[in-house]
């Protein structure tokens, strides 16, 4: 008899708490490339959340920007590790342990959201993060995100292996068919964002506006 296949992500916190441990950052400490590009679609005050971030590269990133930052991610290990990125920097943001479905997602609460290689996220989960994440926006608040396209499995280069997690821009189409689209744009890249993401990748980008 074939073992049953375990559900991807399965005991998530636990295999990102596998992760970040250890004093290296697991994605390093640098923002994501297409974030720091579009991050001036914000202005210095605005509310930005930052969904499953990790160990913190972002957020603090956007922290020494003067935003307001709220940031979330599941594995305590990693917003620990975020606090200390923080403090080390001189800079404050709003951690929370959480995931994606248990977050106090506050309705028209903020100016932004950076969602970075969100991508445990399964359909059903990501379409409830996805609603999540355009209702938590003020009209005029703005959505970066990006992610891998199913050609990244082909490179293996960062990202789950797993069609059903990536992104195609149709799909990002219709899942924020309620925004107005700014850009949305598949490419390739070389990544180097810690031993997390290295080599080339298969991206695509969205940035899109609560109307």
């Amino acid at each position: 008899m074939t073992a049953p296949t375990p559900a991807p992500f399965a005991d998530a916190a636990q295999s990102w708490n596998k992760r970040f441990e250890g004093e290296g950052f697991h994605f390093g400490t640098e923002p994501n490339a297409w974030l720091a590009e579009h991050a001036g679609m914000w202005s210095p005050g605005q509310r930005v959340l930052c969904v499953a971030d990790g160990e913190g590269r972002n957020s603090v990133w956007l922290a020494r920007r003067s935003l307001a930052v709220d940031a979330f991610d599941i594995a305590p290990v990693g917003v620990e590790k975020a606090r200390r990125l923080a403090a080390a920097q001189g800079v404050t943001v709003d951690y929370a342990v959480a995931d994606c479905d248990g977050f106090d997602w506050k309705a028209g609460h903020y100016d932004g959201v950076a969602a970075i290689f969100v991508q445990f996220a399964d359909p059903p989960m990501r379409e409830r993060l996805f609603a999540n994440m355009t209702r938590c926006l003020r009209p005029g608040g703005v959505l970066v995100l990006q992610g891998y396209t199913p050609k990244q499995l082909e490179y293996g280069t960062g990202g789950p292996p797993f069609v059903s997690h990536l992104y195609t821009p149709a799909m990002l189409r219709e899942a924020f068919a309620d925004l107005e689209i700014v850009t949305l744009r598949e490419y390739e890249a070389e990544l180097a964002e810690g031993k997390g993401h290295r080599g080339l990748s298969a991206l695509v980008g969205l940035v899109a506006r609560r109307r």
